[in-house]
């Protein structure tokens, strides 16, 4: 039937690829990806609008998409489109030349009578065009590339290759993540005539394994979500399915808190169609290993859920969720308990060997731990972190000793059989471990707090020793990757330096150190001894990438629910400040005097005085004479600032940046009346350096707190 004979229809549209077992981790952005390729492409073709409504599905043998108010055929569109020079065009004679023939025929118009073709312009800027109504697009024919094509870029990390017999009994090669059964296309009740992945669409699906096995008819596209729910045992949406877990999850915890991180309930919901909470328990006696392995083991190897007390001590019981709801679970239950008694049983005993033998004495062993080959071993890296604490615990008059020790057994608990299992527990062991050595309890948190924060949001070390072999051991890492060539480029950061870097920010200003960032990286660049390293770890480009990442940080803070503005952000860090702890002091002040009525006229005179100053070329005096102010405005500027100097220096040695800044307000009528009467740059080269000299002592005491120029 040809499209000008069919009516144009809306329905709501369902697409569906039934497989086996789809990847978990991956399953929640195959489905979004899925919905939003279908969506886009039926947009782009006019077949679907801002106003369907797109509901994806995914379950772990689904993908599925349901579009509301999609048509079967899109509107004629009219087309304007460039073709040639008129010169170009038309030969001697007028008629068309090969070109635009061939032009034409590209477009898909190569019956166009030449004598519709619109002409633009005049002289040899007149351009040939053509006006035609094109058709809209066919669903059938748009779904069937859509499909194709999404299914074409999934975000599938490894294909599966496999042969799929056809009708003539011919073996088609077939690649997806994994093999495919059945295809659904249906528009409204009206099955689509489509095919992929070796498939031809129909309207069946397949329903749950053990609680609903054989095929389901969809009668029509309105009802799939319905009819796998009542009639195949399948919850198809997955945020649905999360959503039922984890309310699932806290009603069969009860008083207990149940441990639940996003990535576990995204696996655990991709693994189940029709989920089921069972409780289960293990031994008593396994609880005398730390929790943290405990609950690493059975959210890793088993995809169970984890039980503690208000307090946080867990429990001997856990949460499953099965993908068989039953009245009798006893035999799920015993299994999974069998099941995880060895895991258990392995982790009780890694940890009871590890503790055989103590941290220090696996500190030699290091030596034979590459960290990387143009920077030596696990055991030099800690005697380069191991100087570099104890020079950032003599800044701050901390314990040196306690720092040294610090760093000199932090990395040995890589060396156990814990972390060696489950390398997400280094540092965590290490504190367990250097307890048990009876290691000063400041030294044990160390061996954990060097790794906070680990992620954007974590918590810091809470020991002034963990904050120093933090800090120590961020920096060396920053300093001797930097130095290897491996600084961040564009999206790839192997060693996260960003994260580092946000991580010395984050503990230099919250933790309040009073410490200068530029002497903190010579210092670290100081434990390098390789030529090459020295000089490619530049630390003024450190220092750059530091401050870059402050910046990023700052962005994220806020006064009374106000993030700062990238002006006022900019005013603090263009100074290029030493000390980074007192900088949300600074943005806050900032804020206070930016409510000032004399702060615009204030920062653009602070602008004006900045620039005054870049171009000029000769040495400026360090101070202003008083005795060669000859005009009023000049000598009325120099009183008015060296009245309000011991102030704003006593201002600025408290740190009341505040008062510092509400002070400078007296400025404000000299300042505008000094730039009306006197000319700066005056013939007489004594005068002009003094009036420079004042500006430039008026500019260090403007500029104590920010740059102001960087308001204007």
């Amino acid at each position: 039937m040809s499209k000008s004979n069919t009516p144009i229809q809306s329905a709501t549209l369902l697409i569906e690829v039934l497989t086996e077992e789809l990847p978990p981790k991956s399953l929640r952005r195959l489905g979004d990806a899925f919905s939003a390729g279908i969506f886009d492409a039926l947009k782009a073709a006019s077949l679907a609008s801002e106003s369907s409504v797109v509901t994806s599905f995914a379950t772990p043998r689904r993908l599925a998409v349901q579009i509301s108010n999609v048509l079967n055929l899109a509107p004629d569109y009219p087309v304007r489109e460039k073709l040639l020079p008129t010169s170009i065009a038309f030969d001697a004679a007028g008629k068309a030349t090969p070109p635009l023939l061939k032009k034409l025929g590209a477009l898909g118009y190569a019956d166009t009578d030449i004598a519709t073709l619109e002409k633009s312009g005049e002289g040899k800027n007149e351009t040939l065009y053509l006006n035609v109504i094109a058709k809209g697009a066919a669903l059938e024919e748009t779904a069937q590339a859509a499909l194709e094509q999404t299914l074409s870029k999934l975000p599938i990390a490894k294909m599966m290759h496999y042969q799929v017999l056809q009708k003539d009994g011919q073996l088609e090669d077939v690649q997806f993540a994994r093999p495919a059964h059945r295809i659904i296309a249906l528009h409204g009740h009206q099955a689509l005539n489509i095919s992929s992945l070796g498939i031809h669409a129909g309207n069946q699906t397949e329903g749950h394994r053990f609680l609903a096995p054989g095929n389901v008819i969809i009668a029509t596209a309105d009802q799939y979500e319905n009819d796998l729910k009542t009639k195949a045992k399948v919850v198809p949406s997955f945020n649905q399915r999360r959503d039922q877990i984890e309310s699932a999850l806290l009603k069969a915890a009860g008083k207990d808190l149940v441990l639940m991180p996003d990535s576990l309930l995204d696996e655990v919901t991709a693994l189940v169609e029709w989920p089921a909470i069972y409780e289960c328990h293990f031994d008593q006696e396994f609880l005398e290993v730390p929790q943290e392995c405990l609950i690493l083991t059975m959210q890793t190897n088993q995809k169970y859920f984890a039980l503690t007390d208000q307090q946080g001590k867990l429990r001997n019981r856990f949460l499953i969720v099965s993908n068989i709801e039953t009245i009798k679970p006893d035999a799920i239950i015993s299994g999974n308990e069998r099941v995880v008694r060895p895991r258990l049983a392995d982790a009780r005993f890694f940890f009871q060997q590890d503790q055989k033998r103590s941290l220090a004495s696996r500190v030699a062993d290091l030596g034979k731990v590459v960290y990387h080959n143009q920077l030596g071993s696990q055991l030099e890296r800690a005697k380069r972190v191991q100087s570099l604490a104890i020079g950032i615990a003599k800044k701050l008059n901390a314990d040196e000793k306690l720092a040294s020790r610090a760093a000199e057994i932090a990395k040995t608990d890589l060396l156990t059989d814990m972390v060696g299992e489950f390398p997400e527990l280094q540092g965590i062991m290490g504190r367990y471990y250097a307890t048990h050595d009876g290691e000063n309890p400041e030294v044990a948190s160390a061996c954990s707090e060097h790794y906070m924060p680990r992620f954007a949001g974590d918590t810091l070390p809470q020991t002034q020793t963990g904050t120093i072999l933090a800090i120590a051991d961020k920096l060396e890492t920053l300093v001797g990757i930097w130095g290897v060539g491996l600084a961040p480029t564009g999206d790839k950061d192997p060693y996260a330096l960003r994260r580092h870097a946000l991580g010395i920010c984050r503990l230099l200003l919250e933790k309040n150190f009073s410490l200068s960032l530029p002497d903190l990286i010579e210092l670290a660049h100081a434990q390098f001894s390789q030529k090459d390293i020295q000089e490619k770890a530049n630390p003024a480009a450190i220092y750059e990438f530091i401050i870059d990442r402050l910046r990023t940080y700052l962005r994220d803070q806020s006064v009374a629910g106000k993030p700062f503005t990238s002006a006022e952000i900019d005013a603090v860090l263009s100074q290029e400040p030493a000390q980074i702890n007192d900088l949300i002091l600074r943005l806050t002040a900032l804020r206070e005097f930016n409510a000032l009525a004399e702060a615009t006229q204030l920062a653009a005179a602070n602008k004006r005085i900045s620039n005054i100053l870049k171009k000029t070329t000769t040495a400026i005096p360090a101070k202003c004479s008083s005795k060669l102010l000859q005009i009023p405005a000049e000598a009325a500027l120099y009183k008015a600032l060296e009245s309000i100097t011991p102030t704003l220096n006593t201002a600025y040695e408290k740190r009341q940046f505040v008062e510092l800044l509400k002070t400078l307000v007296a400025l404000s009528t000299p300042i505008d009346q000094f730039f009306a009467d006197v000319m700066v740059m005056d013939p007489n080269p004594e005068l002009r350096d003094n009036r420079l000299a004042l500006l430039q002592q008026l500019h260090q005491k403007m500029n104590l707190v920010a740059d102001l120029g960087k308001l204007a």
